[in-house]
């Protein structure tokens, strides 16, 4: 997938080029877009800017529909179950990839009840520490803690939550052991991390952590997107920062449910890409950064992320809460 390019790749504009002409007729009335999460938050907000922009393209409102519970889960059955008609569409996060290893027995099967439409947007975030850690790089970090096995404390929004998981595959890739607090939630997370009682934190919010950081609050060590963010230019990468490889952001995509006509796949796809690119500063302003892909790409790329995050479930021996 092409992630932060205001412009389209040459085969998305080819997949589209023998879409038939019914598909133009599509929508013919308005779409509702079902998000898993509760109004306000990051995923909320970045799918009503998005939705917003889909609807000035389709001619038809497209209307976010928050249904919170279960870490999506409530979201994503409800579309599954929806007609297969483009009309409701399942506004997602990778999440919802995590969840087919965390719940053992989900009402749905990702790869099974759903086609993949587009991804939107790439979340990055940082791996940091508090400033009473005397480290100032990944580096740093890493023999610190290989030094004091089970010593250095990180905190979490909870057990097998992103922030969870990010943790626990820098933990595998670096070969050392960290111990793991888990919170209700990143809010109180952050305030603990915040306070010196936890002393590593991956904090997935750019603007807070530049905030912080200029305050000697917090000491952020990288980033976890494969590529440097224009809104922490200074900050190097995971793996250019020796942890190889490493990559792991919030990322955030639209699934529509089995069945659901190719054309209408193909027009949405189109269309919510053409929506993405018009509001792509105002997305980096919120270090959401678009990302870009055929729903071929992207159906390869859920498949490929279930995989990664399945291991790591695994390995640290999460559960859902």
């Amino acid at each position: 997938m092409h992630r932060r390019s205001c412009a389209l790749a040459a085969s998305l504009a080819l997949g589209f080029a023998a879409a038939p002409v019914w598909s133009q007729s599509y929508p013919a009335k308005p779409v509702r877009l079902v998000v898993g999460f509760a109004p306000g938050g990051s995923t909320d907000v970045v799918a009503r800017i998005v939705s917003k922009k889909l609807g000035e393209s389709f001619g038809q409102s497209v209307i976010v529909d928050n249904r919170p519970g279960a870490s999506s889960n409530i979201a994503a059955q409800h579309v599954a179950r929806s007609p297969a008609d483009g009309y409701t569409l399942l506004y997602m996060t990778s999440t919802l990839v995590v969840n087919v290893s965390l719940y053992p027995k989900l009402p749905f099967g990702v790869l099974e009840d759903f086609v993949a439409i587009t991804p939107t947007v790439d979340i990055p975030c940082t791996l940091s520490v508090h400033p009473s850690l005397p480290v100032k790089s990944v580096k740093e970090l890493v023999t610190f803690a290989r030094a004091r096995p089970g010593q250095i404390s990180y905190g979490s929004a909870g057990n097998g939550s992103g922030t969870h998981l990010q943790t626990e595959l820098f933990k595998t890739m670096a070969g050392i052991d960290l111990l793991h607090v888990p919170y209700k939630g990143s809010g109180p997370a952050t305030n603990e991390f915040l306070g010196g009682h936890v002393q590593v934190l991956f904090v997935c919010n750019v603007s807070y952590v530049k905030e912080n950081s200029k305050a000697g609050r917090l000491r952020p060590l990288a980033v976890t997107s494969r590529e440097r963010l224009s809104n922490l230019p200074e900050l190097p990468t995971m793996s250019e920062a020796g942890i190889k490889g490493y990559e792991a952001t919030i990322w955030n995509g639209m699934l529509a449910p089995a069945g659901t006509p190719r054309e209408i796949v193909a027009r949405v796809n189109r269309e919510t890409a053409q929506a993405v690119r018009s509001v792509t500063s105002t997305l980096v302003e919120m270090a959401a950064y678009p990302m870009y892909a055929t729903p071929e790409e992207f159906a390869a790329f859920v498949k490929n992320e279930i995989g990664k995050w399945a291991g790591v479930v695994k390995r640290a021996g999460a559960k859902a809460q």
